[in-house]
């Protein structure tokens, strides 16, 4: 954990939106970390307000209820962790305002949108960074050590399949007014993401795909780790897809697969992803994200000339990515040539999802399975 440079004050943040992420994730790290201080929660919900009042270590934290309250003078950082429909909006008002903003993923949930954010981030002269804690688990910086011995990446599989983790069903998280759609935003979001550095800046020349909901009704499927069942469901229809398949195309020739399921017929949690190149392949067998049902432990492979052997890569406490994130956050802020670098990415990785999307000709509401 990074303390503030010599001379330099701590960043004072706000964290805007109170649910899980913010409540489980950032607001805690941003409370132990010397790097920042957290001088101001919002959300416009009262119930929000009224549980990070009751968080360790928040009760004394000033709550508002809107955006527009946040002065640009007294907040060097806005960490936005709103439902998925408000991350455009939300940022956008921060950025205009000159207040620089970390937000997390899905950034944006339409092409327009990251046109928007783009705009925001220009006008108002501060930087958009994203949430992109996969990259930063070490088992994922392994990976991409190898990567670099692999020669020409020729193609990369990404997986990410939960046993049972549908997030919030009948909330806001399974209805695609509000959350821009099911697994290939949520999960589908963090494995373009890690593609990133693997990738470089090709764009997607071709892209098709899949979607199914076999799962998403079933009682059994739900993410109860998250603790949504407390939460009262909105009178919505759950009309996201649970599973979401896609191959895709880059510009200069290489291909990529790609699977996300918030629920399957596994046992396990699983994340898994694979490089094949000129000199060789690789891949990695893990779990992202906090779920309790997860593999027991990182695997990490290298195969050449059809010999296969392991790769070392430490084991670290679930979380620490986030950690690892938070410490790397103070130098992009003050980066100079950080602004316009995630818009780039995120133009990159919502004209895949949305062309995935077409292909798949999604109907106004996905077609489920009966209730079990």
């Amino acid at each position: 954990m990074s303390a503030p440079s010599v001379g330099e004050a701590p960043i004072r943040t706000a964290v805007v939106g109170l649910g899980w992420a913010a409540r489980s994730i950032w607001l805690p790290r941003l409370l132990r970390n010397p790097a920042f201080t957290v001088t101001a929660a919002v959300d416009p919900d009262e119930r929000g307000r009224a549980a990070v009042a009751e968080a360790e270590g928040a009760d004394r934290l000033p709550v508002l209820a809107a955006v527009h309250d946040l002065d640009p003078a007294e907040v060097d950082l806005a960490v936005v962790a709103v439902p998925n429909h408000l991350h455009c909006a939300v940022a956008t008002e921060l950025l205009a305002k000159g207040i620089p903003v970390f937000l997390e993923k899905p950034v944006c949930l339409t092409s327009e949108e990251a046109e928007r954010l783009a705009a925001a981030e220009r006008s108002g002269g501060a930087v958009l960074l994203a949430g992109s804690a996969a990259r930063y688990r070490a088992d994922v910086r392994g990976l991409y050590r190898i990567a670099a011995r692999l020669g020409h990446i020729r193609h990369v599989e990404l997986a990410w399949v939960r046993a049972r983790g549908v997030p919030d069903r009948g909330g806001w998280f399974t209805q695609r007014s509000l959350a821009g759609g099911g697994a290939l935003v949520d999960l589908g979001w963090h494995l373009f993401d890690i593609a990133v550095p693997l990738l470089g800046t090709a764009a997607f020349r071709h892209a098709i795909g899949t979607v199914s909901a076999d799962f998403i009704t079933q009682r059994s499927s739900g993410a109860a780790w998250r603790g949504d069942d407390d939460g009262p469901a909105l009178p919505g229809a759950t009309d996201v897809e649970d599973t979401a398949r896609g191959f895709l195309v880059t510009d200069d020739g290489r291909s990529v697969v790609l699977h996300a399921s918030w629920a399957s017929h596994e046992a396990l949690d699983t994340t898994r992803v694979t490089i094949d190149g000129s000199g060789g392949s690789a891949t990695l067998r893990c779990t992202f994200g906090f779920s309790p049902n997860r593999l027991e432990k990182s695997t990490l492979t290298r195969t050449v000339d059809g010999t296969t052997r392991p790769v070392a890569v430490p084991t670290e406490p679930i979380g620490t990515e986030y950690d690892r994130q938070l410490d790397l956050l103070p130098a992009q802020l003050r980066d100079p040539a950080g602004r316009g670098r995630v818009i780039e990415e995120v133009r990159r990785t919502i004209g895949a999802i949305e062309r995935v999307y077409a292909s798949a000709r999604i109907p106004r509401e996905v077609r489920v399975s009966a209730p079990v």
